[in-house]
């Protein structure tokens, strides 16, 4: 896959993400390593998610996989606790905020 394609999978596995509960500014980054390598982010602001293919400078949390890696997080068949515990998921940036990510996967 390409980053083009991975970044376009991902936009669409968010879209039906619930935010409207999340009052907190929360800002992630993510960072694809391997096949289609690429960085985009997730913002959550005033009760909207924006994902765009971009850096994030002022990120909550970056989180580093592999696409195939984030997508079975955000299908929700691998919790991303575990796939932390595994070496799977390396996150850098506050730990409480990047646990929030589960509450609108």
């Amino acid at each position: 896959m390409t980053y083009e394609e991975i970044f376009d999978k991902v936009k669409e596995m968010f879209s039906g993400a619930d935010v409207s509960n999340i009052t907190e500014h929360l800002a992630y980054q993510f960072n694809i390593t391997g096949e289609g390598a690429g960085i985009f982010y997730a913002e959550v602001k005033d009760g909207q998610l924006y994902i765009e293919p971009y850096e994030y400078h002022d990120r909550d949390a970056i989180f580093i996989c592999t696409a195939e890696v984030l997508f079975k997080i955000i299908s929700g068949k691998l919790d991303p606790v575990l796939a932390f515990t595994l070496g799977k998921l390396k996150v850098e940036g506050s730990i409480e905020k990047a646990l929030k990510l589960k509450e609108f996967l």
